[in-house]
């Protein structure tokens, strides 16, 4: 059994509507889901802002890599196309960490260039850090993970005054309509 961290993004179309259809698919196996957050670009910063959420899945039988062909499979029924990197996109699904659901629930590693585990810039995004954060210190408040990018987000915060303001909470926007997965 693995579980896994996902990070979902948009900021074309309507990107409530692209988060909610990824939570929807994602739902059989999603245990927790954060906030939705109301984001300034990252790389590319001549965009529309982003609508950011997280969610953690868990599935008996599934490996890093299933989560990956998931989590494509949903882009591309989202629309999802790839042209400029790190532009606008109508959904965005990283794969952010994944671990065994052992007695230590040992993180899986991964240096494929498809899939690159835990995700090599996770812990310079304040995109990734807080929803992250929102829903990993309530459901695994002891796991390395969640330490780890608590500090990371302390690291930012220090180094990027801006980082702070760039992430907002929107109480009006809900991944789920009824705030639960269904």
């Amino acid at each position: 059994m693995t579980t896994a961290l996902l990070s979902l993004g948009a900021n074309i179309g309507d990107p409530l509507a692209q988060l909610q259809y990824a939570a929807h698919c994602l739902a059989p196996w999603c245990y927790a889901h954060a906030s939705v957050y109301r984001t300034a670009p990252w790389g590319v910063t001549d965009q529309p802002e982003f609508l950011n959420s997280a969610v953690l899945v868990r599935d008996i039988s599934a490996t890093a890599q299933d989560w990956l062909s998931r989590a494509q499979t949903i882009e591309q029924q989202a629309g999802r196309t790839r042209e400029v990197h790190w532009g606008p996109r109508t959904l965005d699904i990283d794969i952010i960490a994944c671990w065994h659901n052992d007695d230590n629930n040992t993180p899986i590693i991964s240096t494929d260039p498809h899939l690159t585990l835990p995700h090599p810039y996770a812990l310079e995004r304040s995109f990734v850090l807080v929803p992250a954060l929102e829903i990993l210190s309530y459901h695994h408040p002891n796991l390395p993970l969640t330490t780890e990018f608590r500090q990371a987000l302390t690291a930012l915060r220090s180094r990027d005054p801006a980082a702070e303001t760039s992430i907002q909470r929107d109480v009006t926007l809900q991944l789920v309509p009824g705030g639960a997965l269904s």
